[in-house]
């Protein structure tokens, strides 16, 4: 068959909604960490979900935020060194459980790397990022198993 797809090429085609996750490096200093926060009140970006992973020098606060463009720029015009990846924002319902989240990807044997809940429920539910093996084979198997799965545009303000 010319022309057409077959299920197995649409599968492989589907690219799941993600969100840009900002890694920022601070220095292990008191005010460092507000000084960053501050910036973020002051723009058109909002902080949807922090998590703060520190050592005795340093500090890695992993950042999702409404508005990635804005929030680069902030960074940048911070000179704050910072790295990106895509993780899946997931939103867990009755039935949808965390544990049951975990079993799925289980079963295509996908590690999380790490994961950490938003500060924003957009439909009321609680709501998870995940950052796997492979965030788009992640993506179709929780998609296929009823979980929804939020993009930056699902993002409210707060």
């Amino acid at each position: 068959m010319t022309g057409s797809s077959t299920p197995f090429e649409t599968m492989q085609g589907y690219a799941p909604p993600t969100v840009t996750q900002f890694s920022v490096f601070l220095n292990n200093k008191v005010g460092k960490l507000f000084d960053l926060l501050e910036g973020f009140d002051n723009s058109q970006c909002q902080i949807c979900a922090i998590s703060v992973h520190e050592a005795s020098d340093h500090a890695v606060v992993r950042l999702i935020t409404n508005n990635c463009v804005v929030a680069r720029k902030l960074l940048r015009g911070e000179n704050l060194a910072f790295g990106e990846i895509n993780v899946l924002i997931v939103e867990l319902t009755q039935g949808h459980t965390l544990s049951s989240m975990c079993l799925s990807l289980l079963g295509a044997e996908l590690n999380i790397h790490f994961a950490y809940p938003l500060m924003v429920e957009p439909n009321g539910s609680p709501t998870i990022a995940l950052a796997t093996d492979d965030a788009t084979l992640a993506g179709q198997i929780l998609r296929r198993k009823g979980f929804r799965l939020l993009g930056e545009a699902d993002l409210p303000e707060l």
